[in-house]
């Protein structure tokens, strides 16, 4: 047990919370009032700074399926439940926000939506957000999944989409399992071809997105589009 881990376990963190709030807790704690108990060898604190190590921090965490939590050490059914729920608690309130206010303004906002729905992936996968005339969230359907190093995204499929949701704007997005940053030729190419078939309908293509873990990169504002 490290000295953090012992000076933790003095106050517990729920009543910590309740006298201080949430803000004032570390990751750990925050972690351990969700977890609630322990091991018979260890403190639900240190299996808590335990799971934050393994995992990669609460994003790893949170972004970790099922499978891969219940192999975990101090991880039964329950816990791994809650901590889905939690996980998927998130994707759907940044894509509450996205539904109550324009895209446009808040870019932040729509990258941390896509960071969570794809930066955690392993497979490269391409998302469409549908947005309205007043440029909110309808909804975002997965259009492709791929290998690891390519996915099949058809200008087509998405347009046929947009116009079943009767989307005014589109904003695509994939991941790049390998963590590249930076667009790729066909990247470029593919932004290029959907803009061309959304303007035959008349629906604009506000940007494309690629998704690393924890970054997203904007071709709009690159200017590349």
């Amino acid at each position: 047990m490290t000295s953090d881990s012992k000076s933790l376990n003095s106050v517990r963190p729920r009543e910590r919370l309740l006298q201080t709030g949430p803000q004032s807790l570390c990751d750990a704690e925050l972690l351990a009032i969700i977890l609630r108990t322990g091991t018979r060898q260890h403190s639900v604190i240190d299996l808590a700074e335990q799971l934050l190590q393994t995992l990669g921090g609460l994003r790893g965490l949170l972004a970790t399926e099922i499978q891969t939590l219940l192999e975990q050490k101090g991880i039964g059914i329950a816990k791994a439940c809650e901590l889905q729920a939690i996980s998927e608690i998130n994707r759907r309130a940044l894509a509450q926000s996205l539904r109550l206010g324009p895209v446009m303004d808040q870019p932040r906002l729509v990258k941390s939506y896509c960071i969570a729905q794809l930066g955690h992936l392993t497979i490269e996968h391409c998302i469409a957000l549908y947005l309205d005339n007043q440029l909110h969230l309808i909804t975002s359907e997965e259009v492709s999944r791929g290998t690891l190093t390519q996915a099949s995204v058809y200008p087509r499929e998405i347009v046929k989409s947009a116009l079943k949701h009767h989307a005014a704007a589109i904003i695509l997005a994939h991941n790049h399992p390998s963590g590249v940053r930076s667009p790729s030729a066909a990247d470029l190419a593919l932004t290029k071809h959907l803009q061309q078939a959304l303007s035959l309908v008349d629906i604009r293509l506000l940007d494309h997105l690629i998704i690393t873990a924890g970054h997203a990169t904007s071709l709009a504002e690159q200017g590349s589009m």
